[in-house]
């Protein structure tokens, strides 16, 4: 079973400044609860026990308002001492983990799949590293991803002024420890996406897996709105 997570939540919320201007973005109030904590209760439902949230700006209004321990989460933090990116954000997590294969999630997205079903893809594909994706009717505003069909990820497009269907990242990969570690270097500010999943494309063995639940991207006002509606129905 899959036991390990790196969340992403060292980023400084640009685009949400207007509506949250004093928050890191996943601390953003969605029905009077950090956005983070929605994220947390998937992951413990979900059979994940040990979780890195790693850290940038305000990284304290994190750190001290959920501590060591989250609803039966054992937490530890992972703080930049200047921006590292989505790339260096997750080595940094990674040094402190000891399963090699570890989920991670972006901070600022909610895209409610079974995790441990996507493990098991993951494993019988023998990928390397995985993503998850989500069909959409307008790609545009995140750039689009394709896969042969095998799965296997092929071609990565970039974001478009014209609205298009199709796959896109969910922010919800799983990622090889040991070989990332090996392939990356220490200290170092790059793009998960730029750095390792297109420049490596035709060296590494990386999956895509569509998956059709809910998704939610709040790093712009009307999602961040809309989330206020959407996650009412979420009890836990």
């Amino acid at each position: 079973m899959l036991s390990s997570a790196i969340i992403l939540a060292g980023g400084f919320g640009t685009r949400l400044k207007s509506v949250v201007p004093d928050l890191p973005k996943p601390m953003a109030p969605v029905n009077a609860r950090p956005f983070l904590e929605y994220q947390l209760d998937y992951l413990s439902r979900s059979g994940i026990s040990d979780v890195c949230i790693s850290l940038g700006y305000k990284a304290e209004t994190i750190s001290s308002h959920f501590g060591t321990t989250y609803k039966g989460l054992q937490l530890s933090y992972a703080i930049e001492t200047e921006p590292m990116g989505t790339g260096g954000g997750i080595r940094l997590g990674l040094e402190g983990i000891k399963q090699n294969e570890v989920l991670v999630l972006n901070g600022d997205s909610f895209f409610e799949i079974d995790i441990q079903h996507f493990y098991a893809l993951h494993l019988k594909a023998q990928a390397q590293h995985s993503l998850a994706l989500r069909r959409v009717e307008d790609a545009s505003r995140y750039g689009a991803i394709s896969i042969d069909e095998n799965k296997r990820v092929v071609a990565f497009k970039e974001k478009s002024s014209s609205k298009t269907p199709g796959l896109i990242n969910g922010g919800v990969y799983l990622l090889n420890r040991d070989l990332y570690l090996k392939e990356t270097i220490a200290n170092k500010n790059f793009s998960i996406e730029k750095d390792v999943f297109e420049k490596q494309i035709e060296d590494l063995r990386i999956f895509g897996f569509v998956f059709e639940n809910y998704f939610i991207d709040i790093g712009v006002p009307e999602d961040y709105q809309k989330a206020q509606d959407d996650f009412k129905r979420f009890s836990y």
